[in-house]
Formats: structure tokens, C-alpha cells, sequence
């Protein structure tokens, strides 16, 4: 339940930014909702409606690459933030189009990357980035920020060149508040010492498709026969980890580290 609050909220928070701080001066956000500010601008159909109709051909690519759970919750979260758009106010907090697309980008960045914290996205390029760098190992928010120069060439030929530098600015302070927030291209070394060895291994390899070390183990203490699990994870996949061991064992000892580099086998997923 804690996952889908903090979807929920940061989902409106997002909705928040765009209405409040970056529509108004028609500074744009990234990707597709961007594409959807766009259209918004120009028709008198409301941004959050196109938000949903041109995030479904992404939505089924996503589906196929990155699994039923994560696209759910990334379905909720566009839909939230589209509701939230219908009712949040379009105003202006500030008349300095500057000063929007900062503070309108570092709000995106900390809603945006709660969200994909939280094992969710706002659809759009977030979904295609996430697909990507399962092949390219660099930060998310960096590979947002290139996929989203489409938009800003965009709003430079529709609107005015000065718009589009505005949303440039608001588009790499997203990126970069996004990564500080949620660091997928992060590997961590994972070690589980449990009692309930069988039911952890089978639900760590249904979610996270990835090789399991078993070692046998005893309790210098307890003198207990017990067994240690030992993987490689990204920053991306914790959150869903942390809550699959708390349902199945939760008196495991976890141990999480940050590992410098991985060789070998290793799928970026």
C-alpha cells in the first residue's frame, strides 16, 4: 500500500508542476508529455487527455519488455497525473519563465524519480529510457534528457527559440534531480541469510530473472543450519526486493553494498 501512496502522491505533485509552473509559460516537459503539452497548447483538448492517448503504443511496449506489474503501476500513475491536470488550476506561481523551468524541472525530477523508484513510471520516454538501458548501462536521467531533445526542437519551431532553451534548462535539471533520487545504472550486491530458502530463491527468480548463489550456512551463535542467497541487483529493482523478502521472511538478514563494476552474465532488466 506504501507503493501505490507514494504513486498516487507524486503522480498529483507532477500534475502539480505542469500546471502550475510550466504550462503557463509554455515551457514544455520531456517526451511524450511534452509532445501532450504541445498538443494541449494547440488544441482545445486538455493536455491530460493526449497525456493518455499517446502514451498507449508505449504502454504496449512496455508491457512485453518490462512486465504486467511495472505497467500497471505506470498506468495509474499516468492516469493520476492526467486526473490531476483536470483540476489542478492553470496559473501562474511566478511571471519569470526562468525561474518556472528550474523549480518546474527540479519538482518533475523528484516526482519523476520517486516514481520509477517505486517501481512505476509517467510513461512516455521514461518507459522507452527504462527499455534501453537493459542494453546501455548509463543513467536514466541522462538518456531521458538526449531522447527529449526531440521535444525541445519541437517547441523551438512551434513556439519561439527562447521557450525552447527555457525547456531545455527545465528538462536537465529533471534528469539530473531525477538520478540523484533514483540511480537504476547503480549495481548492489544482495545477501539474504534466511531459513526459508526454497519459497525467497523461487520468488527472487520469478521477479528479478536473474542467477542466485546458495551457500550453506550456520549460526555462530544459534548454531542453526541456515542458508545464504547471495546476487548482483540494480538501484531500480530494491524497493521491489526489499518487499518480497519482508513478505516471505521477515526475519531474514539482509545485507545490501554497492558494487563497483560487474563482469560476466549479467542482465540489465
Amino acid at each position: 500500500m506504501f507503493r501505490y501512496a507514494i504513486l498516487i502522491v507524486f503522480s498529483v505533485v507532477l500534475g502539480f508542476a505542469l500546471n502550475m509552473f510550466l504550462l503557463p509559460h509554455e515551457v514544455l516537459s520531456g517526451g511524450i508529455t511534452g509532445l501532450a503539452m504541445v498538443f494541449g497548447l494547440l488544441t482545445p483538448i486538455n493536455t491530460g487527455i493526449w497525456l493518455l492517448v499517446l502514451n498507449i503504443p508505449i504502454f504496449i511496449i512496455g508491457w512485453m519488455r518490462l512486465g504486467k506489474a511495472f505497467i500497471l503501476n505506470s498506468i495509474l500513475s499516468v492516469v493520476i497525473t492526467s486526473l490531476s491536470m483536470q483540476y489542478i488550476p492553470l496559473i501562474k506561481i511566478t511571471d519569470d519563465a526562468l525561474l518556472s523551468a528550474i523549480f518546474g524541472g527540479v519538482i518533475s525530477g523528484i516526482a519523476i524519480g520517486l516514481i520509477v523508484r517505486f517501481y512505476g513510471s509517467t510513461g512516455g520516454f521514461d518507459i522507452i529510457g527504462l527499455v534501453l538501458t537493459r542494453k546501455i548501462d548509463i543513467p536514466l536521467g541522462g538518456l531521458i534528457f538526449g531522447l527529449n531533445s526531440i521535444v525541445v526542437f519541437i517547441s523551438g519551431f512551434i513556439f519561439s527559440w527562447d521557450l525552447a532553451l527555457y525547456t531545455m534548462a527545465s528538462i536537465y535539471v529533471t534528469g539530473v534531480v531525477m538520478d540523484r533520487i533514483h540511480t537504476r545504472h547503480i549495481k548492489l550486491s544482495l545477501m539474504v541469510v534466511t531459513t526459508r530458502t526454497e519459497e525467497l530463491k523461487s520468488a527472487l527468480i520469478k521477479n528479478l530473472v536473474r542467477g542466485i548463489t546458495v551457500m550453506n550456512g550456520r549460526g555462530a551463535y544459534s548454531n542453526k543450519e541456515n542458508n545464504v542467497l547471495y546476487t548482483v541487483i540494480t538501484r531500480y529493482e530494491l524497493a521491489m526486493v526489499k518487499s518480497l523478502i519482508k513478505e516471505i521472511d521477515p526475519k531474514a538478514f539482509v545485507s545490501i553494498s554497492e558494487t563497483v563494476e560487474v563482469l560476466g552474465n549479467f542482465r540489465r532488466s
